[in-house]
């Protein structure tokens, strides 16, 4: 009888007991999820309890001008040609431009795809055999023959050096199938480059309908193609010689841009003139702190051959002389934004980058910070939550994403469970 009444006191207890937990629990629940949503919600100053609450100490200014003082801008560079561009070659920023993205003729500059097409898609130890279309090519001709072989590597000099019209479509069809074939290899590349305002009908530029660029597609083809060493080796040899394969006709061939000479750190890069076009040429130079890609398109005819290179050395010359190697990206402590719902109330934002570029004096440097004032849970370390957005004279130059540094999930039944038996264990 006694130990049935004991047994009776225990249960009751224990049902006690169990009622209590599930009270303090519920309790706790909604401690951790009205609570905040409460706070959130129905508070009419949270945009203000939030910045006291994140300290609002170290958040930079939402806007910020890097470049205070007035500076004129440098004097343009007087130019003979229809369009012209400068681009930086490490990052594709346009430093000067005179009818840059209008659409042009470009001659034989056309050959700079033709190139890097043919080094990224064939093999240098190719055998190339020459058709009777290939052969027949106008104008500046290898002479190569119907029937005959060689190497690719050979043509490929033939084709930089001494811009041989015959060669580049003797190329074409090796590599495309066909001249068409090739042309759409060349245009599926350009539009890759995102270069929408160009378009290819031949390898060797020979004037022809709905065969175009711009100075500034053109310049960032010429960006592109001085990365490839193999690029850089061909178009920067002074001769070649080269055998046809079958009943060994010889051949030498030697590089007809001047710049390479003109320069101190010049790498080329093509010439070409066709009486649509008129002179054209695409250079580049590489110093210790820059790399630099001038186009110059419509520069000048017959007799004026000589303009080209006057044009490209006073483009490269600007560039040189009112650009400096300067580090815009700005080091910035960000506080902990508060994540609503979360097991972890704040978590740490973080961003990094590299924002070195060639800058103007003038120039002027605006830093937009789109950080946000909550979170909501969960999140995951890593997230994407914000961004930095650099401005250069308003054109935005980078987006620079923002990420959380910290995880937080949200707050749920095991999570408030725990925190309940720290709560009677006297660790809460």
């Amino acid at each position: 009888m006694l130990k049935s009444k004991l047994n009776i006191r225990f249960f009751i207890c224990i049902g006690i007991l169990l009622l209590f937990t599930i009270i303090n629990f519920i309790s706790l629940k909604n401690y951790y999820e009205v609570m905040f949503s409460h706070y959130i919600l129905s508070d009419d100053h949270f945009e203000e309890k939030l910045k006291k609450e994140n300290n609002n100490t170290s958040l930079p200014d939402k806007e910020e001008n890097l470049t205070v003082e007035e500076i004129d801008e440098p004097k343009k560079p007087k130019l003979n040609s229809l369009s012209a561009l400068l681009m930086d070659a490490e990052n594709n920023r346009v430093l000067y431009e005179l009818n840059g993205y209008q659409e042009m003729p470009m001659a034989s500059t056309t050959k700079i795809m033709t190139c890097i097409i043919a080094l990224e898609e064939g093999n240098l130890e190719d055998v190339v055999t020459v058709s009777s279309y290939a052969a027949k090519m106008p104008d500046v001709q290898l002479n190569i023959r119907a029937g005959e072989q060689y190497y690719l590597k050979d043509l490929m000099y033939s084709l930089m050096l001494e811009s041989h019209n015959d060669v580049a479509v003797a190329i074409a069809e090796h590599i495309g199938g066909s001249v068409e074939g090739f042309a759409t290899m060349m245009n599926d590349k350009a539009r890759a480059l995102e270069c929408n305002n160009t378009n290819f009908v031949t390898p060797n530029g020979l004037d022809a309908e709905g065969h175009y660029t711009s100075a500034r597609d053109l310049a960032i083809i010429s960006s592109y193609a001085i990365k490839n060493k193999d690029f850089i080796d061909i178009t920067n040899t002074s001769t070649h010689q080269f055998k046809e394969l079958k009943k060994g006709r010889s051949f030498s061939v030697s590089n007809k841009n001047k710049f390479l000479y003109m320069m101190d750190g010049a790498i080329g890069i093509k010439t070409g003139f066709t009486g649509k076009a008129g002179y054209c040429f695409v250079g580049a130079i590489k110093r210790l702190d820059r790399t630099l890609i001038s186009v110059v398109l419509g520069c000048g005819w017959p007799p004026s051959k000589n303009l080209k290179w006057t044009d490209t050395k006073r483009l490269m010359t600007y560039g040189i002389e009112n650009y400096d190697k300067k580090q815009i990206f700005e080091e910035v402590e960000l506080d902990p934004v508060f994540v609503d719902n979360g097991q972890t109330s704040h978590i740490g934002l973080t961003l990094e980058g590299d924002l070195s570029l060639l800058l103007r004096d003038d120039e002027k440097v605006r830093i937009e910070y789109n950080i946000p004032n909550v979170l909501s849970a969960p999140q995951d370390e890593g997230n994407t939550v914000g961004s930095v957005k650099y401005y250069i004279d308003d054109i935005l130059y980078a987006d620079i994403p923002m990420y959380t540094t910290d995880a937080s999930k949200i707050i749920d039944y095991e999570f408030c469970f725990r925190r309940f038996v720290n709560l009677w264990s006297l660790q809460y």
